[in-house]
């Protein structure tokens, strides 16, 4: 069987010099900002070097320079201010022991949620750039043929930014689109994959729409995907990635809606490769969901399912990672089918349930395992 090529969902652990850069800008305490910008390009350098001494085949910058996946887009958009509620999973609510626990442990992250408060609007493509120029420079140096960038999602931003300006969601949804258009098409434009992050099709839910029934939550999931695909009406589907997930936090996850209700949802997204849990305990049992739909998978799709989970510091077996590789490969055939990860590594700056060294260790077990899965 021909080689499964690793890769994994994005972010990875930040070292404390990149956190402590991130949170003085955060907090807008003075710092140096070319001191700033050598340590993302010498951190992001190592974070590359890592990924291909651990066998990772298509590489990411780690998300370096960003506070986190979604609420990056505050700081080079327009029209976000103030601070928005913050919404605990509908999971925890019905443990309260466990969310105190959780919050006193420090377990919840600390940053910024402003609100919509005026037109978005890009302010220029000079941070992307750099973290472009950064990633590129460092694939060069430790000869990493294959990478990709994070970008959010107008969805995902939705989810995390609430809206105070536009007269609808659905308003708010297009001016997000509209406006993260031309980030996405920069990074293809630079040779590099984009991987849309897009949690609000599980994730919101039961975060914002824990009222809805199913059946309901799937049409707004829709509306997100429709809003993403006009988005990405100029850039090429086999250069797109799409992560969906359900929260990269250690939960009970008893009020995640199940992936055969979002399946359809989610192979209508414009994007050649679909990434998701398939690892932890309340997913793991969902490639079944892939064998038993597979007349409904397109062919130009290629499956990236999660053979690691980013939530525990066990660190998985390469035969088992083999094996859930395999079930894949049952299905759609080697060709179609790369090994990845359940979520990033970390998600937000300075926040990540999985120690950095075991980070790298789990993702060499994966990258392991995808080739025994050849064997």
């Amino acid at each position: 069987m021909k080689r499964v090529k690793a890769t994994h969902v994005g972010s990875l652990p930040r070292t404390q010099e990149v956190v402590d850069f991130i949170f003085a800008r955060e907090h807008g305490e003075t710092y140096d900002p070319q001191a700033f910008d050598e340590c993302m390009r010498r951190n992001v350098c190592e974070t590359v070097r890592r990924q291909v001494e651990a066998g990772i085949d298509i590489v990411s910058d780690g998300e370096t320079s960003k506070i986190s996946y979604a609420t990056y887009v505050k700081d080079r958009y327009t029209g976000f201010g103030g601070d928005s509620e913050r919404n605990a999973p509908a999971d925890l609510k019905l443990y309260p022991s466990y969310l105190k626990r959780v919050a006193d442990s420090g377990g919840t992250p600390q940053y910024a949620r402003p609100q919509c408060i005026g037109e978005v609007r890009s302010k220029g493509q000079g941070e992307l750039e750099t973290d472009i120029d950064n990633l590129k420079a460092a694939m060069a140096e430790h000869g990493a043929e294959r990478g990709f960038m994070n970008a959010a999602s107008p969805g995902v931003i939705s989810l995390f930014l609430q809206n105070t300006y536009y007269p609808t969601r659905e308003a708010y949804l297009q001016a997000l689109a509209d406006a993260m258009k031309a980030e996405y098409e920069t990074i293809v434009a630079a040779g590099l994959d984009l991987q849309l992050d897009c949690p609000d099709l599980a994730l919101s839910r039961h975060m914002l729409f824990a009222d809805l029934s199913d059946a309901e939550f799937v049409k707004i999931a829709r509306q997100h995907v429709d809003a993403l695909n006009h988005a990405l009406a100029d850039v090429p589907a086999e250069r797109v990635r799409i992560h969906i997930c359900w929260g990269n936090y250690e939960g009970p996850h008893v009020c995640d809606i199940p992936m055969n209700e979002v399946f359809e949802t989610l192979m209508a997204a414009k994007a050649r490769y679909v990434l998701f849990e398939t690892s932890n305990p309340r997913h793991g049992h969902e490639w079944t969901i892939f064998r038993d739909r597979k007349s409904e998978i397109p062919e130009d799709k290629v499956l990236v399912p999660g053979v690691v989970d980013t939530t525990t510091n066990f660190v998985e077996h390469p035969d088992l990672v083999a094996e859930r590789v395999r079930r894949f490969t049952d299905i759609v055939g080697p060709d179609r089918v790369m090994a990845g990860s359940d979520c990033g590594f970390g998600t937000f700056a300075g926040f990540g349930a999985v120690d950095p060294e075991i980070a790298y260790a789990k993702l060499a077990a994966l990258a392991e395992g995808a080739k025994l899965a050849a064997g």
